[in-house]
């Protein structure tokens, strides 16, 4: 089970606008930030999404393969947070919609990357 989640970031303000605006469209909040940190969560929890500079002080880079996704309640806020994503700075993977595309039902998801490169998804299942 996972406990937190931990994303590199170069610019600590801009990824920071970026984060607000994506977690903000799915009912989630900045929880604290202070010591080079920024966390999120759900309004009424804990924080459970960092973001910091990596430790090891090289760039920040993306995962090739590696995807974080997080959950919506409903299509309106997976298309508010790819809305959101690409108006802070990021950029398209793939716009809301059924995956696969066929469907009418299931999995709905929109994909993103953030501005250090790293992939997203905001999901429900509809």
């Amino acid at each position: 089970m996972i406990g937190y989640v931990t994303i590199g970031a170069e610019d600590m303000e801009a990824s920071g606008k970026f984060y607000d605006a994506v977690f903000a469209a799915i009912g989630a909040e900045r929880k604290s930030a202070e010591g080079g940190w920024i966390f999120y969560g759900p309004k009424g929890g804990d924080g459970v999404v960092g973001l910091c500079k990596p430790f090891d002080k090289n760039a920040a880079t993306s995962g090739n393969g590696s995807m974080l996704g997080f959950k919506a309640v409903s299509k309106d806020e997976v298309a508010a947070a790819h809305a959101a994503a690409l108006a802070s700075g990021g950029s398209d993977e793939g716009g809301p919609g059924f995956r696969p595309a066929e469907s009418t039902s299931g999995f709905y998801g929109a994909y993103f990357r953030d501005p250090v490169g790293n992939k997203l998804c905001v999901f429900c299942m509809a």
